[in-house]
């Protein structure tokens, strides 16, 4: 909802202060100038103004962008539970500053802050969710809902704020937000009690992102959520004018563009996750289906010549999005349980990365496209990136025949099994090691090299005592 609150909101404000700041130039420059200089100065105002839209829009997917490798390294270290507290404060102040924000420097540095906010926040639940929930059917059904909520907050924002703004003022809006990120935070505090839990202190050391980065498994993963999410970033700041220019639409037209849209996304999600509970191993085919479907709804939006013409390729984009995103994210937990060390943090800052570069891209060069290469081939160019994207997933089709590698946390773990997930690992790695004698495991991962002193010796009392 921070996100996209701020679309019917922030415009029409800065047209306001732009008017405002115009007219002081202009009677400033009548004191000291003739009237033709001041009205170039005047156009070339007007002609800065929708840049300064596009890099405000921009700036938190911008900022989050840059820090999200820091906080993912953050939350591996010190767990989930703090950093999750640390987002929500950030986005509670950040939210208030914006609320009574006059320039545009304060929206500017507000808006930042909640780019802040979000990649301790973002990152941080989705990691642990991917964390509490081990079993691969638990765990895409847990991303599902998140995702659904994700998915509601994105599409609600426009139309409640628009509302909010057009009867309350602007601060209303932000100001109702603020108080949602206080009361979360509050239950944060309450129920996971950040600062006063201990498991951090038994947590493995988790791979550095900048392994994770280059494992050609997760690239493949975070450029489709990258690929799949840029029809979305793209045009969601250029098909208003569209709409204006060839369908006439009124405001309230454009403000509920995308609200239809949610049904769908919560179908996908819900279509993903039955279906991935009985064919797990297809993963991989339900983001490339996605993918397909994302394409083909791009390269129709330009063909519709009305608002419910409209909905349907809209439907379709965001019914496609929900069939990559919760199918890939669960992906990505297991990817790590396979070839790396069982903590998220970071493998979710790449995710978020990869939202991140979408977002960050589109306020700023979606208007350029359009203005260069015309709405159509905007479109185009998306639908057929995703269409050409999609078969790359199919690297992804053997994943499901990997085996978790014995980097887990529970061999790092000094005081033993702690619950069911712990406990069947820890026996299922007793039984192996009876078994196994080879160094390298299927996976290409060297399996004994990396085992301890101390793990060797427990390993090998346990075997003695048997």
């Amino acid at each position: 909802m921070l996100y996209m609150v701020i679309v019917p909101i922030i415009p029409d404000y800065l047209v306001d202060l732009q008017n405002e700041a115009d007219h002081a130039i202009y009677n400033a420059r009548v004191l000291h100038a003739g009237n033709s200089s001041n009205h170039t100065i005047f156009e070339a105002t007007k002609e800065n103004f929708d840049l300064q839209i596009g890099v405000l829009f921009a700036s938190k997917a911008i900022l989050q962008l840059l820090v999200n490798p820091f906080t993912g390294t953050f939350i591996d270290r010190v767990g989930y539970d703090l950093p999750l507290f640390i987002g929500l404060i950030i986005m509670f102040l950040s939210t208030c500053i914006f609320a009574f924000a006059d320039n545009y420097i304060t929206l500017f540095a507000a808006r930042s802050l909640q780019g802040l906010g979000s990649a301790f926040a973002d990152t941080s639940g989705i990691a642990m969710i991917a964390d509490k929930y081990t079993e691969e059917a638990e765990r895409s059904r847990a991303l599902g809902i998140a995702l659904a909520f994700i998915s509601f907050g994105s599409l609600v924002a426009p139309p409640f704020g628009g509302i909010l703004y057009e009867f309350c003022g602007k601060r209303v809006p932000f100001i109702v937000l603020a108080c949602i990120c206080f009361a979360d935070g509050m239950m944060c505090l309450a129920v996971l009690k950040p600062f006063s839990r201990r498991e951090r202190e038994n947590m493995p050391i988790g791979t550095p992102i900048y392994k994770l980065m280059v494992d050609p498994y997760i690239v493949v993963v975070a450029g489709a959520l990258t690929t799949c999410n840029i029809p979305l970033a793209f045009l969601e700041p250029t098909i208003a004018n569209w709409m204006e220019e060839t369908m006439h639409s009124s405001q309230w037209e454009i403000g509920l563009a995308w609200l239809p849209a949610f049904f769908p996304h919560v179908l996908g999600v819900f279509i993903t996750v039955k279906l991935a509970a009985k064919y797990p191993h297809l993963q991989w085919f339900y983001g490339a289906l996605g993918m397909v479907i994302i394409g083909a709804s791009s390269c129709t939006v330009p063909a519709c010549k009305s608002f419910g013409q409209l909905m349907g390729p809209l439907c379709g984009i965001c019914f496609g999005i929900a069939l990559v995103d919760t199918a890939l994210l669960p992906t990505l937990a297991f990817l790590v349980d396979v070839r790396h060390v069982s903590v998220y943090g970071s493998v979710y800052a790449i995710a978020d990365i990869s939202y991140c570069v979408a977002y960050a891209l589109g306020p700023v060069v979606a208007g350029q496209i359009v203005h260069d290469l015309g709405f159509v081939q905007l479109n185009l160019g998306m639908g057929l990136a995703n269409m050409l994207y999609a078969p790359a997933l199919l690297l992804l089709k053997n994943v499901c025949q990997m085996k978790p590698s014995y980097s887990e946390r529970g061999m790092l773990l000094e005081n033993g099994p702690t619950g069911l997930y712990d406990t069947i690992k820890m026996q299922e790695r007793e039984r192996k090691r009876k078994g196994l004698s080879s160094v390298v495991d299927e996976n290409g991962v060297d399996t004994f090299n990396h085992r301890t002193n101390s793990e060797e010796d427990i390993s090998g009392g346990e075997l003695e005592y048997v």
